[in-house]
C-alpha cells in the first residue's frame, strides 16, 4: 500500500531515484512555431469567459423562473454544470496565467472560479505548480486524485463532491484562523500564507451572506445558485478529470506515460477549455488553451495514439481503478511511438 503523503517517506524515495524536479521528455518542435503557440491573447480569453458568464446568466435566469416547477430540474442541472464543473477549467488556465495576456484579468477570473469550485486560490496555485514539476510522483504531487488501494465506490461518490468540497471548506476555516497544514507547508511559501488567510475569510463571508439571504427569504433558492452547485454540478469535472492521469504509471518522468490526450467534440472542448489535449499541456504548460489543438497537430507523431473519445477513455479508466483497489502494482502501459526515445 503506497503512502501518498506529500513530504512523507515516498518523497524521500522519489528524491533518491532522481524524480524530483527532473527533466522530462520533450518532443521536437520548430522554435518559430513554439514561439507563435505561446502567444497569449486577451481577445480569445475574453470571448470564452464572456460566453461562460452569458450561459450562467441565461440558465440562472431560466432556473429562477422555473423555481417550484418540474422545469427547475433540467435548468438547474445545466446551471450546475456551468457553475460546478466549467469553473474548474477556467480556474486551471487562469491559475497558469496563460488564458489572458494581462495578469490581472487572469487573477480576477481565477479568484472567482476558485470560489465556485471550492478551492483556496493561493494554496492551489502552488499545489498545481508542484503537480506540473513532479507530475504523479508519489510523495511529491499533492494532486494525485485517483490513488491506488482506494475502493472504487469512493470515486463514484466524488461525482457529487462528497469529500472534496467539505475538505476544501474545512481548509478555508483553518486558513481563516491562521492554521496551515503540513501539506501546505510542504509546497507553499510561508510568505503567501497571509493571502490564503484573507482569501478564505472572504470566501466564508460570501457563503455566510448567501445562507443569510436564504433565512431572510425563507427559501433555499439562493444556495441553489451559490454553494450547492459545487455539489450537484460537480459530476462532469470528475468525469473529465478522471481521464487525465488515473490508472496510468506513477513515478515516471515522461508525461506520455502518465497523462492522456482524448479527442472530444466542440461543446466538451468549450466546457473543458481544450484540456483534453492533456499530454500536450503537461509537456508545454506555457501554451495557452486556444493553441493546444495546433500544438497537438505539430507533435502528435511523437506522442501515444490519442483516445478517440471520452467514452473509450472511460472504458479503460473505470476497470483499471476497480482493479487498482486491490492490486496496487497494476497500471495501464501506454505504447510510445517507435521513432522517439523514452
Amino acid at each position: 500500500m503506497r503512502d501518498y503523503t506529500v513530504g512523507g517517506p515516498s518523497s524521500i524515495t522519489a528524491a533518491e531515484n532522481g524524480l524530483v524536479d527532473a527533466d522530462c521528455y520533450k518532443p521536437v518542435v520548430d522554435r518559430a512555431l513554439m514561439k507563435q503557440l505561446m502567444q497569449r491573447n486577451n481577445g480569445w480569453a475574453i470571448a470564452h469567459v464572456a460566453s461562460w458568464f452569458a450561459a450562467l446568466g441565461i440558465f440562472g435566469w431560466l432556473a429562477h423562473l422555473s423555481w417550484g416547477s418540474w422545469w427547475a430540474i433540467p435548468t438547474f442541472a445545466i446551471y450546475g454544470v456551468l457553475y460546478g464543473s466549467m469553473s474548474d477549467s477556467r480556474w486551471h488556465e487562469t491559475g497558469h496565467r496563460t488564458a489572458f495576456r494581462t495578469k490581472w484579468m487572469n487573477d480576477v477570473v481565477y479568484y472567482i472560479a476558485s470560489f465556485m469550485i471550492f478551492r483556496e486560490p493561493e494554496t492551489w496555485r502552488w499545489s498545481h505548480a508542484r503537480h506540473h514539476s513532479d507530475t504523479i510522483i508519489v510523495g511529491r504531487d499533492a494532486e494525485i486524485a485517483f490513488k491506488r488501494n482506494v475502493p472504487f465506490h469512493k470515486f463514484v461518490l466524488e461525482l457529487i463532491g462528497i469529500s472534496a468540497v467539505p475538505n476544501e471548506f474545512k481548509q478555508w476555516i483553518q486558513n481563516s484562523l491562521g492554521n496551515f497544514t503540513n501539506n501546505q507547508k510542504e509546497f507553499q511559501p510561508e510568505e503567501t500564507f497571509r493571502i490564503s488567510m484573507w482569501a478564505s475569510r472572504i470566501y466564508i463571508l460570501i457563503l455566510a451572506g448567501v445562507v443569510t439571504s436564504c433565512i431572510l427569504v425563507r427559501s433555499i433558492e439562493p444556495v441553489m445558485f451559490v454553494g450547492l452547485p459545487s455539489f450537484y454540478g460537480h459530476w462532469l469535472v470528475v468525469t473529465l478529470g478522471i481521464t487525465q492521469h488515473a490508472g496510468l504509471a506513477e513515478d515516471v518522468i515522461d508525461h506520455r506515460l502518465n497523462t492522456r490526450t482524448i479527442y472530444m467534440g466542440p461543446l466538451t472542448r468549450w466546457i473543458y477549455w481544450n484540456m483534453n489535449y492533456h499530454v500536450e499541456h503537461h509537456i508545454y504548460p506555457s501554451v495557452p488553451f486556444h493553441s493546444l489543438k495546433k500544438l497537438h497537430v505539430a507533435i502528435k507523431d511523437q506522442l501515444p495514439t490519442p483516445y478517440p473519445s471520452l467514452y473509450r477513455a472511460l472504458r479503460e479508466v473505470i476497470p483499471t481503478l476497480r482493479r487498482q483497489a486491490n492490486d496496487s502494482a497494476y497500471f495501464v502501459k501506454r505504447a510510445l511511438p517507435l521513432n522517439t526515445n523514452i
